[in-house]
């Protein structure tokens, strides 16, 4: 699927609006990424693209990414140091194995809006607000 396509049949609205909503509930981060290319490796890819994001820079280190290529049918669910550290592997391939499901099902909003429900509630449950929070990253949908 190219790219563009991807794109337009998210519901743009209801991301943006489920990764506010999450971010209300910690201090953690939460991001969208659409590659164009056909990485080899989506892990590696979405690693470069959290840190072409700037998401290695928040405060605590507790952003998470999901990172979608369409045109290779990938995807990859990745969290920063302080996440990962409180979460590991498992958290990782159980989200990555609900994302496949919608994903399978052509329901790629779902999928996407499914993996920021449950990474919002890892985060708030390791992560609460905290006095004098601010949203340190955009919260729209990015893409290369």
């Amino acid at each position: 699927m190219k790219p563009r396509d991807f794109l337009n049949q998210l519901q743009h609205d209801a991301i943006v609006a489920a990764i506010r909503e999450a971010e209300q509930k910690t201090s953690g981060e939460l991001r969208v990424f659409v590659s164009h290319k056909k990485p080899d490796d989506p892990v590696a890819a979405a690693q470069r693209a959290f840190v072409k994001l700037g998401m290695t820079k928040t405060r605590e280190r507790n952003g998470v990414l999901i990172f979608v290529a369409p045109r290779a049918h990938q995807f990859a669910v990745i969290g920063d140091a302080a996440v990962h550290q409180r979460c590991g592997d498992d958290f990782w391939r159980q989200l990555a194995a609900e994302m496949s499901g919608h994903f399978r099902q052509s329901d790629f909003s779902e999928g996407i809006l499914h993996a920021l429900r449950k990474a919002g509630e890892l985060l708030a449950r390791h992560f609460p607000p905290r006095p004098g929070d601010r949203n340190e990253l955009p919260d729209d949908i990015a893409h290369d």
